[in-house]
């Protein structure tokens, strides 16, 4: 039973970072014995929320009480003295050291001036049976697998005696056993009494798991839910901020692919392409002059099998043949030898060098083709430039300025010209137009159109489901890494047809 008075309350928590407001005004509360999912896309204001709440970030403004007493966190430190401990996606620990010195770290039990090693093991054995684990705590922790150092970490978390848990994505490598055994392990500590807040992607997961779901969108609070009470479209709607009478039931789609596609040559097909905690079994034809949609949440799978179609991610099996000759896409390298190229969503960790030139950003791809002992002369790197800086209107149109200085859609061309320049027959496109002005996004829309129209492939990933069904002519939708539909866009369909998809399950 939920008690009246919440063990956590934040009110008007507001963050602002230069230039960028990435919480304004937001609410949350938490429960002693309740396992609450925190929701929203990319940039919602997730991560910030739970790093204002575990001292990564001071707050601009408002309050947070723990237990009805106004607390201000000063460190992750503190918050864990406080009694909120946080388990992240990526396990935190020490892989080099035993379970029991990963437990104890920096709280070494002491006996006359020595570590109570005997202590300690009884005590690592005693939090981890409550997890129903039992494992030889003296073993180094890298010889087991990401599931038990989870459970591993969150008995860390029970040693500080926490009230508060965060579980930041902690199934995101886990398969369907590993999954389970969290899960009785979450509620074992649910009917503990004590209070979880859980992140995830995974619809299904959030729906098995949680009491209640508090959303946020650009990070502003839209509101908190009993999970039984809110249907899972209302909740993908919600999240990504439109409701099902806004959309247009006009769908956009021009002429991409869809009627004439099959009768084309296949450039790219893959048979069963898996990756363990990235994609699920996964079958793709896509032929020459074809744009291919993936359509789903964040954490969907969308981006995962991109990655494995460049090489940047290797496969654990099924197969990707290219042209008809199946292929191992080992590197990046490899992927841009048979004519795939990639932008990433990620520009300015995975895409812009920002101290160098728009020139010299444009030249890279193929100057790593021709290799760095066959330099491209400056006179041919100006000529390529001033051709793709005019060709996408490209601003300001000096291929000398520095990338840093461009605005997120300029940037973005920048990427693509980059890789128009290797003449590629794939080109993967995922979130090309995040973050970026209207004008932007049609010009490169239309330039996705014209690279159809001359026989090139895409594949294009993209959150704003109105520039899927606009420009795709057939949309796999992904969820819980796994294609779940793959449907023919014969102009019919609608952006609802598509949350439907998405959401699964009861609608």
């Amino acid at each position: 039973m939920i008690e009246k008075a919440p063990i956590l309350a934040m009110d008007g928590i507001t963050k602002v970072f230069p230039g960028v407001k990435a919480l304004s005004n937001v609410s949350f509360q938490l429960f002693s014995g309740e396992i609450h999912a925190l929701m929203g896309e990319n940039g919602a204001g997730k991560s910030t929320l739970i790093k204002v709440l575990t001292g990564v970030y001071p707050l601009d403004k408002g309050t947070v009480k723990l237990e009805d007493v106004p607390i201000v966190v000063q460190s992750p430190l503190h918050a864990q003295e406080l009694g909120i401990s946080t388990v992240y996606q990526e396990v935190n620990l020490c892989p080099n050291l035993s379970v029991v010195e990963n437990i104890f770290i920096g709280r070494e039990i002491m006996k006359n001036g020595r570590i109570d090693w005997k202590k300690m093991n009884d005590r690592a054995e005693e939090l981890l049976s409550r997890l129903k684990l039992d494992i030889d705590v003296t073993k180094e922790l890298s010889s087991y697998s990401v599931a038990i150092q989870q459970m591993i970490a969150i008995a860390r978390s029970l040693n500080v005696s926490s009230k508060v848990l965060i579980l930041d994505e902690p199934t995101s490598s886990l398969d369907v056993n590993e999954v389970n055994q969290l899960f009785e392990v979450i509620n074992n500590l649910k009917k503990a009494g004590i209070a979880i807040i859980f992140i995830s992607h995974f619809l299904d997961q959030i729906y098995e798991i949680s009491d209640r779901i508090t959303i946020l969108r650009n990070g502003e609070y839209i509101g908190e839910h009993k999970t039984k009470d809110l249907p899972r479209l209302k909740l993908v709607s919600l999240m990504i901020g439109k409701e099902l009478e806004e959309f247009d039931a006009q769908s956009e789609n021009k002429d991409t692919g869809s009627e004439h596609g099959d009768k084309k040559e296949v450039f790219l097909e893959t048979e069963e392409l898996t990756k363990k905690g990235s994609i699920e079994p996964f079958d793709l034809k896509l032929h020459a002059g074809e744009i291919y949609g993936l359509a789903g949440l964040l954490g969907s799978g969308r981006t995962e099998l991109a990655r494995l179609l460049f090489g940047a991610d290797k496969a654990d099996s099924g197969t990707l043949k290219i042209k008809g000759k199946t292929t191992n896409l080992n590197s990046p390298k490899q992927a841009i030898l048979n004519g795939v190229a990639f932008c990433s969503e990620n520009r300015k960790a995975e895409g812009i060098i920002p101290d160098i030139s728009i020139r010299e950003n444009m030249i890279l791809a193929i100057q790593g083709i021709k290799g760095w002992f066959n330099y491209i002369p400056i006179r041919k790197q100006i000529e390529i430039a001033d051709k793709y800086v005019s060709l996408l209107n490209i601003n300001p149109p000096n291929p000398e300025q520095l990338m840093k200085n461009l605005s997120g859609g300029n940037q973005q061309k920048v990427l693509l010209a980059r890789w128009l320049i290797t003449n590629p027959d794939l080109l993967i496109l995922d979130e090309p137009t995040r973050g970026i002005d209207v004008g932007a996004k049609a010009e490169i829309q239309k330039l996705m159109l014209s690279l159809k129209d001359n026989g090139k492939s895409i594949l294009f990933v993209s959150s704003e489901l109105e520039e899927v069904v606009r420009c795709c002519g057939k949309i796999a939708v992904l969820r819980d890494h796994k294609k779940v539909s793959e449907i023919t866009n014969d102009g019919k369909i609608d952006h609802q047809y598509i949350m439907q998809e998405i959401a699964g399950g009861n609608l």
